[in-house]
């Protein structure tokens, strides 16, 4: 048996893309690497902040994202994400430079979620931020324009601490405006099956959300994960 040689780096499939933040990134966040089951390989986009990538359409950083992704494929990463459902815009660019599978944003799991569900039901998104979110980030995400869209924006913490990029997070508060957010959209959409949580950072939260809700919820964690297995197909 004779070992293959060829990369910089091996056993971690998936490269992430992270913006550039210093809020709080706890357990479950995509952004703590305690949150995978797997290694992972992470790449910080300088100068990606938090508010430029989701209130500003992360304008002018497409080359710094592609030379990202470029530099963790020739790290040796098999495939690539990022750590914003909003840089979807991304998705048709990024694929093209790199040449390895990419998976830009949970977004992308939308569909997959509808053609799981039951006649009459579709899948409900929560965003960080409705306002920002845009029908070009919906179809770049091969999205449905006619899907529910709930949002934590003018909540007591989540979108404020995490788009303000501030240091500290109050963890109780940002899971109440979570779990708020969805029973709102679930109520005001009564075809909603299933929910899809668009930003990264909920992830620590979807428990509570399908405790408060009864519905299934798919997040960049479940999203990811489900990507690492065709990387790297587990050996039995």
């Amino acid at each position: 048996m004779k070992a293959q040689g060829g990369k910089a780096i091996y056993g971690a499939a998936v490269g992430i893309l992270m913006l550039e933040a210093r809020f709080p990134r706890i357990p479950g966040d995509m952004g703590n690497a305690t949150s995978w089951d797997f290694p992972v390989h992470y790449k910080i986009v300088r100068g990606a902040s938090p508010d430029k990538v989701v209130r500003r359409n992360a304008e002018g950083l497409l080359p710094d994202f592609i030379a990202a992704a470029q530099e963790l494929v020739a790290d040796g990463v098999d495939g690539i994400t990022t750590n914003c459902g909003f840089l979807s815009i991304f998705q048709h660019d990024i694929a093209k430079a790199v040449g390895v599978p990419v998976a830009t944003s949970s977004l992308m799991q939308t569909a997959m979620v509808n053609a799981l569900l039951p006649p009459g039901k579709k899948a409900g998104i929560l965003t960080i931020s409705g306002s920002s979110l845009t029908p070009a980030h919906l179809i770049a995400a091969s999205v449905p324009l006619d899907t529910p869209i709930g949002t934590t924006e003018g909540g007591r913490e989540f979108t404020r601490a995490i788009l303000g990029n501030e240091p500290e997070l109050d963890v109780a508060a940002a899971e109440a405006d979570n779990v708020d957010a969805a029973r709102q959209l679930v109520a005001s959409n009564p075809d909603v099956g299933a929910l899809v949580l668009e930003c990264t950072n909920m992830g620590p939260y979807a428990p509570a959300i399908r405790a408060a809700t009864g519905l299934p919820v798919f997040s960049i964690l479940n999203f990811v994960t489900w990507f690492q297995t065709g990387l790297s197909p587990r050996v039995f």
